[in-house]
């Protein structure tokens, strides 16, 4: 088992050529998937400690923003899964690839394991900064002032350990997928049967938009606060 992953990790083309001529199995990619689905969560429970302690100290109940963030991280893996399946399938459909959506399905899911690496890696990283961000005071007169809820939010997001965080947890989340689409890019060419440069543009395309989209909405948040 162990060198079966190894092999998934370091020789993708290799893993898949095999698997995909046993058997079409979901069970092992959803456990992997599971599993990031679980450090997830636990990522979300922690950055949700820090929206929570801003609405507890203005009187708030917190246990409505834990429940969405950590069901929210949950279920949102599940759908990173499915939606970048049925991505990867209707872009291979330009090239003619052959093979079921269940069994693009299982390959993805397989492709997943360097994001679980990856999450685990934020939520350990999230373990050492988020203890350290200082929070701006919040009282239930101040959030009836939308001026002193944008400077509030202002001075949270531009604080030196939020920014940190913030670049670093990018930095890693690039990477790992990065890791992941050169998985994805083999489990594709052997899932739909297609040439390994069709398989590329097929994952690598709409990986290259993701990334443009995250960096873009980091590039706009950081402009936004520093006006």
């Amino acid at each position: 088992m162990a060198s079966q992953f190894i092999d998934l990790l370091i020789n993708p083309d290799a893993f898949f050529q095999k698997r995909m001529a046993d058997k079409e199995n979901l069970v092992k990619p959803a456990l992997i998937v599971l599993a990031g689905a679980i450090l997830a969560a636990a990522s979300g429970y922690l950055t949700s400690t820090v929206t929570s302690k801003m609405l507890e100290a203005a009187g708030f109940g917190t246990g409505l923003v834990f429940g969405i963030s950590v069901i929210g991280a949950f279920i949102g893996v599940f759908v990173y899964w499915v939606i970048a399946t049925g991505v990867f399938y209707l872009v291979s459909l330009l090239f003619e690839g052959k093979g079921s959506f269940s069994r693009s399905l299982e390959a993805v899911g397989y492709g997943f394991l360097p994001l679980v690496f990856g999450y685990l890696v934020t939520l350990a990283v999230a373990l050492v900064y988020i203890p350290r961000i200082t929070l701006p005071q919040l009282s239930q007169e101040s959030l009836k002032d939308p001026q002193a809820v944008l400077n509030a939010t202002r001075i949270f997001m531009t604080d030196p350990t939020v920014v940190q965080f913030t670049r670093i947890t990018m930095v890693i989340s690039i990477l790992f997928l990065l890791w992941s689409a050169y998985c994805w890019i083999n489990s594709m060419k052997h899932a739909r049967q297609m040439t390994l440069k069709n398989a590329t543009i097929c994952v690598g395309a709409p990986v290259f938009l993701y990334i443009l989209y995250l960096l873009a909405i980091i590039l706009l948040s950081s402009a936004l606060f520093q006006m």
